[in-house]
């Protein structure tokens, strides 16, 4: 069951993060820390993720734009390392919490509660117009490398706040695309680095499902490359965020 999940969701939302403002790791990791573990669900949505960019890097790279890059990807990867530092600290505390519901002990902890409220802040970058549309001056490129790097160090989490400093840059369509994958590709290996550690707890059984997801993700940009000039299927975005805030909500609650 877990393959057909996962691999749905990887080819549905792989296509869609060219052109709309959530990503593949946002949405796919959810889905996995269904199946393991919270800190084996981001490091393999990590693998997923970078495999994907890779390919997007590949189609889209020569339309990156070297000086915005430089401004932000520097401060990315100086944080991106210090946000999987901050994961990897605060996945052995102990629960914070536990209750009894339907007879099962759920327990809240500290890792789970942080990335589910992360979750639920990043969704509503989908729902809210006020978020939507949030736009930072490009004066203020190194600090976007700052948040973005750090969070998606820490949860996967970068594409939303990157794309909100690249939105104001003057970038073409290509450009923006080019740009923004190349930095997910340095934040991607700088955390992958950091999560070494945590690589034997993905286990070799585990390496066809990535290899199975990261294939989904691979068809999905070439299904979504043909749509990259369509318009932004709205519908779709708030599906997914509303989808995503009740999966945080019960991986915060200790539900999953």
């Amino acid at each position: 069951m877990e393959y057909v999940v996962i691999s749905l969701v990887s080819l549905v939302v792989s296509g869609f993060t060219l052109f709309s403002g959530f990503g593949l790791g946002s949405a796919l990791m959810p889905v996995m820390a269904i199946f393991f573990p919270l800190e084996v669900a981001i490091a393999t949505t990590a693998i997923v993720h970078l495999a994907n960019n890779f390919f997007k890097l590949s189609l889209f790279g020569k339309h990156r734009r070297n000086d915005v890059l430089i401004r932000f990807a520097i401060p990315a990867i100086i944080f991106a390392a210090l946000g999987a530092w901050v994961l990897t600290s605060i996945s052995g505390i102990e629960p914070i919490l536990s209750y009894v519901w339907i007879g099962k002990e759920m327990k809240v902890e500290a890792i789970k509660l942080v990335i589910a409220i992360l979750i639920i802040t990043f969704a509503m970058f989908d729902i809210l117009p006020s978020f939507r549309h949030l736009q930072f001056s490009p004066s203020l490129l190194p600090l976007g490398g700052v948040m973005s790097g750090f969070l998606g160090g820490l949860s996967g989490h970068q594409g939303a706040m990157r794309s909100a400093f690249l939105a104001n840059t003057g970038l073409t369509r290509e450009q923006f695309i080019g740009t923004g994958v190349t930095i997910a590709c340095l934040v991607d290996l700088t955390r992958l680095t950091i999560y070494g550690v945590h690589f034997s707890a993905i286990g070799v059984e585990n390496l066809p499902l990535i290899a199975t997801a990261s294939i989904a993700a691979f068809l999905g940009v070439l299904v979504g490359r043909q749509w990259v000039k369509k318009v932004t299927m709205r519908h779709v975005q708030i599906f997914v965020a509303g989808s995503l805030i009740i999966l945080s909500l019960a991986l915060g609650s200790g539900v999953i």
